[in-house]
């Protein structure tokens, strides 16, 4: 009996307690952009002095026989105070925060800047704390993943209402998801595994892209992108490259020049302090962050950064963008990378136009230092930065995917996997995938041929009339290593039929080898960059300078190349090209030069070398482009003309070299230039001389001398530099929202010509010029970034100032388009 009582007395006073703790609230709390726990948020019911704080992990729980009062005050430093009913809580939740700008108007003064002294120290021991200064060498595990989804889903909506869009409707409303309380739809999801290497001394790199799954990315050279390689974000460098900006880190050894530094908390966890440094930019702007972290006590490493940039930073198209980073020790006195996240909010114009919310997660695991298995492993480099993605590793199984990844997949991001397989197989999506291709590049794939470019379909010139172009060519379809591609176009006006034929044999890709032959016969329309508009272009029509003579001259061309490069960024190309010119209009003819009516003919053999390292390059099947390098470019060039051979009529030797790079400034922008020389031994017409680039657009060439036109200058020898400073937002700092972008640019020549060559040259009626050891110069400066992709460039010619003719005006202004971040 006595046991009895007991029994039901314990029974009693639990029944007791438990119903005075019926009130009760637990969960997680996460900042409603990057998703990101946030640790240490304080709850206080409000006008009450009754409350409690979550832990380093952003887990809570409260339990309580009444509520203290009717709200639930929610704060933290660097987000909006949240009130909730107590009525609106229940046994589990997920609270979200919403980032603010950090409130500037709260200081704590005292005889310490205990801020200051925080930054201070952080910055004293970067190199015990810093993974790349600290260690010898270092290997991790790498996870990847990145996702995309689109926003402002209405306008899509009623796109897919479309008839030819309609079988996308129900798709597009069943996955349609809420993301931070904006209905979004998840496009896209990739993820990549691979094994990381590094060391110090001598650098070397080393990348082992193990699996793949990217959802309908096949290319070889993007899959590489989606490794770690060109990802790497250092909080302890004095700058962090966001969307190739350099942004000042809050930890740069000159932080205290940009930002205000102020410890909001501290909290002790397992006994140890650590303390919470929150910062703000002290100017607007100017590349910098807002933000905060945790630092621990004693060896002052980060354990955790949030950074934050607003619509107001100089990216364009910027919403928002969240960087987390966190740090777990990997023993009792070193911190390693765990985890970072990016996660980017891009509105191209407003909110009625569909954005895109990207979202990057890298984890790493399975650290080691220092450890002779790293430094083996990357004995087997053949270049300082390799890259490799093994065989079979986009072929990964959903059970290798299940177990190899470092975080599950969440539901939404199943449903993208499975959303993604049945889009891309959907007749309507190639169908839409076909047009836009078309509208963006002006070809369109018709089995295994391309047909285009569009662009150059119709156009004209006072020499041809009206004239028609069109463009055939084997893709990837009709051979994976041989291409052909032929144009035929035809003047109303002279009335002659001109084309191209090409042959194109890739038998490597990595690294790369390849034979060219072409022939082509048509007018010379000039160097061609990337960026140039040229005469055979519908868009040249409207922006030519006026009171400029057109100038024309055939070419008709003989071409056979061999390319081969290797590992560590060196390339020869080996040519034979045979040339013939006519000059048609406005140039001296050839019957002056004693060809009676055979144009001038030109044979030459030539040898480029080229080195380019580390360059990185976005590749199709058989064509890439440069993405270019962290060091300069160097090429050379040797030509040897041969009189006889292929009926050449001249022999001659020339020589030319060019350097070039971009170089970052920060905070100042970045510079590019290209240092460039050369020299012709032998007496030649001025077709087969140096020609200084002119332009006669009011179109910006970047390559050319814009105040200069075409055919003004030749020589036999030559030195020239282009140089341009962007200086990012310049003198517009003072009002950000604009985001223009400051820039200026010098280009300098210096030529001569032979005697020799002037007899041939300088006949009766030319109007060439030599500057005989004068220096041409041009400057210029102007506004880049308007309205995101429009830049307007104001060039005044300096140099020479006497003794030559001056055929240009001394001023000009000129627009051009270019789609910049």
């Amino acid at each position: 009996m006595r046991m009895m009582r007991l029994v039901l007395l314990c029974w009693i006073v639990l029944l007791q307690v438990s119903l005075r703790a019926q009130n009760g609230v637990s969960g997680v709390i996460r900042d409603k952009h990057s998703e990101e726990l946030v640790p240490f948020v304080s709850f206080q019911f409000k006008n009450t002095n009754t409350g409690f704080i979550a832990d380093s992990a952003g887990n809570f729980h409260f339990e309580t026989a009444q509520w203290p009062s009717d709200t639930l005050e929610i704060s933290n430093v660097g987000y909006e105070t949240q009130l909730v009913p107590v009525s609106a809580l229940k046994k589990e939740m997920i609270i979200y925060l919403e980032p603010r700008t950090y409130d500037d108007g709260v200081v704590v003064k005292a005889k310490i800047d205990l801020g200051l002294w925080l930054w201070k120290n952080i910055v004293k021991h970067k190199p015990e704390n810093d993974r790349f200064r600290r260690f010898d060498n270092f290997y991790y595990e790498l996870y990847n993943k990145m996702e995309m989804d689109l926003k402002n889903i209405r306008s899509i909506q009623k796109i897919a209402n479309i008839k030819p869009f309609r079988p996308m409707n129900d798709l597009i409303k069943k996955n349609l998801d809420s993301s931070e309380g904006v209905k979004v739809l998840p496009t896209y999801l990739t993820e990549s595994l691979s094994d990381y290497y590094f060391q110090k001394r001598p650098l070397r790199r080393r990348e082992e892209i193990k699996g793949v799954n990217t959802n309908g990315i096949k290319n070889e050279s993007m899959v590489k992108f989606l490794g770690g390689m060109d990802q790497v974000i250092n909080i302890y460098n004095d700058f962090i490259n966001v969307f190739n900006k350099e942004f000042i880190s809050p930890v740069s050894s000159n932080g205290d020049f940009y930002y205000k530094y102020n410890v909001s908390d501290t909290q002790r966890i397992g006994g140890i302090k650590y303390y919470h440094l929150v910062f703000i930019p002290r100017r607007q702007g100017m590349n910098t962050f807002e933000g905060d972290c945790w630092v621990e006590g004693g060896s002052f490493a980060v354990q955790k950064m949030n950074l934050r940039l607003d619509k107001k930073a100089d990216i364009n198209f910027l919403d928002r963008l969240s960087l987390i980073q966190e740090y777990k020790k990997i023993n009792d006195s070193t911190w390693f990378i765990s985890k970072d996240k990016l996660v980017v909010d891009f509105s191209p114009f407003n909110n009625r136009v569909p954005g895109v919310i990207g979202r990057k997660t890298s984890t790493y695991q399975h650290v080691l230092v220092n450890d002779t298995t790293v430094r083996n492993r990357l004995l087997q480099n053949k270049t300082q930065e390799e890259i490799i993605v093994k065989s079979g590793s986009g072929e990964k199984d959903r059970l290798y995917w299940d177990s190899a990844r470092h975080e599950g997949l969440t539901t939404t991001e199943l449903g993208i996997i499975k959303m993604m397989d049945t889009i891309v197989n959907a007749a309507p999506f190639r169908k839409i995938t076909r047009q836009v291709g078309f509208l963006a590049t002006g070809y369109i794939n018709i089995g295994n041929v391309e047909l285009g470019s569009a662009y150059n379909w119709f156009t004209g010139n006072s020499w041809e009339g009206f004239r028609t172009r069109f463009d055939i060519a084997s893709n990837k379809h009709f051979n994976k290593k041989f291409r052909w591609h032929t144009y035929l176009a035809y003047g109303f006006g002279d009335k002659k039929l001109k084309g191209e034929g090409e042959l194109f044999y890739l038998p490597k890709k990595d690294p790369r080898r390849y034979w060219y032959l072409g022939y082509k016969k048509d007018l010379d329309f000039g160097q061609v960059y990337f960026g140039e508009i040229t005469s055979d272009n519908i868009f040249a029509f409207a922006i030519r300078k006026p009171n400029i003579p057109l100038k024309f001259i055939s070419l008709e061309k003989w071409q056979l190349e061999f390319f081969n490069e290797t590992r560590g960024g060196f390339s020869t190309l080996l040519g034979l090209n045979a040339r013939a010119y006519t000059p048609l209009k406005n140039l001296v003819p050839a019957d002056s030069f004693g060809t009676g009516n055979d144009p001038l003919r030109a044979t030459e053999i030539s040898l480029r070398l080229r080195y380019a390292f580390q360059e990185k390059f976005i590749e199709s099947h058989f064509y890439r482009s440069s993405l270019g390098s962290p060091y300069p470019i160097v090429e050379a060039t040797i030509s040897k003309g041969v009189s006889g051979l292929l009926n050449g009529r001249y022999n001659y030797t020339k020589v030319q070299g060019s350097v070039s790079d971009n170089i970052k400034t920060p905070p100042f922008g970045i510079i590019s230039y290209q240092a460039y020389g050369g020299k012709t031994f032998g007496t030649l017409p001025y077709t087969f001389l140096n020609v200084a680039p002119g332009n006669e657009l009011y179109y910006y060439n970047k390559y050319a001398f814009n105040m200069m036109n075409r055919y003004e200058f030749i020589h036999d020898q030559f030195l020239g530099i282009n140089f341009e400073h962007n200086i990012g937002n310049g003198i517009f700092k003072a009002i950000p929202a604009l985001k223009f972008r400051q820039f200026y640019t010098v280009k300098a020549l210096w030529g001569s010509l032979s005697e020799a060559n002037k007899a041939l040259n300088f006949k009766e009626g030319h109007t060439f010029q030599s500057l005989d050891g004068k220096t041409y110069l041009e400057v210029g400066t102007g506004i880049d970034n308007i309205l995101r992709f429009l830049r307007v460039d104001f060039i005044w010619r300096l140099l020479p100032k006497d003794a030559l003719r001056s055929s240009t005006e001394k001023f000009g202004v000129f627009g051009s388009i270019r789609l910049n971040l």
